[in-house]
């Protein structure tokens, strides 16, 4: 018996013991914040099936039932908070399109980051955008509107590059400044042959029309 009851003593000291030893702390990991300075408000509005399965700006095929959306100016791949100031509801979207294009507005949401806010009905609500992650880009602050360039050929060779904006240069005289870029690649430097710096697409694409006419392969580049 006193052997029995020893153990037990014992076995009551542990568990007591162990009931009042301090409760361990666990972080909870706070949410990603935006970077600094990176926001934007505005009208929002958004889009679904009439676009569902089509290609996006980003190249990947746009599927109303993903969290993403449309901006005219942040890089694609930039994941932000986008928050409904009508109701305070927030969604994380990733911008892979360009767009919207309708006057005062500055982002078209899939119809699945629509839903989430609860603007399927009103169709446009004022919104708050954060950048949460923009990737290899620093973004201080979003801008209104990009500006573009016309590139008229890629090339390995730096020669070909020059004999092309020459070309440039005597057939059409009206051509804004033609440039050669270099653009370091994984193992090889590419010459590209870029035309201008242009605040509108409109005018990009006026530019583009009349040298496409002369037979010049023209792309229109976000700058």
């Amino acid at each position: 018996m006193i052997r029995t009851t020893a153990v037990l003593f014992i076995s009551f000291n542990l568990a007591f013991s162990a009931c009042s030893l301090p409760p361990t702390k666990v972080k909870v990991p706070a949410p990603p914040s935006a970077e600094s300075g990176a926001s934007q408000t505005g009208i929002a509005s958004w889009y679904g099936p009439g676009f569902h399965g089509r290609p996006t700006a980003s190249g990947a095929i746009y599927n109303q039932n993903e969290l993403t959306a449309a901006h005219q100016t942040l890089p694609l791949g930039t994941r932000v908070m986008v928050t409904n100031l009508d109701n305070g509801r927030s969604t994380e979207v990733a911008i892979n399109d360009r767009g919207p294009f309708a006057k005062g507005r500055i982002l078209d949401l899939s119809y699945a980051a629509a839903r989430t806010l609860g603007m399927i009905g009103p169709g446009t609500i004022p919104v708050r955008i954060e950048v949460i992650d923009s990737g290899p880009y620093k973004i201080q602050s979003i801008r209104q509107s990009l500006d573009y360039t016309l590139q008229a050929g890629s090339f390995i060779g730096l020669d070909n590059a020059q004999r092309l904006k020459e070309r440039l240069v005597n057939i059409y005289p009206q051509v804004p400044e033609v440039s050669i870029v270099s653009v370091h690649g994984k193992d090889t430097i590419y010459y590209r042959v870029q035309m201008g710096s242009f605040a509108s697409r409109r005018d990009a694409e006026g530019h583009a029309r009349q040298l496409a006419r002369k037979g010049f392969p023209i792309i229109i580049m976000e700058k």
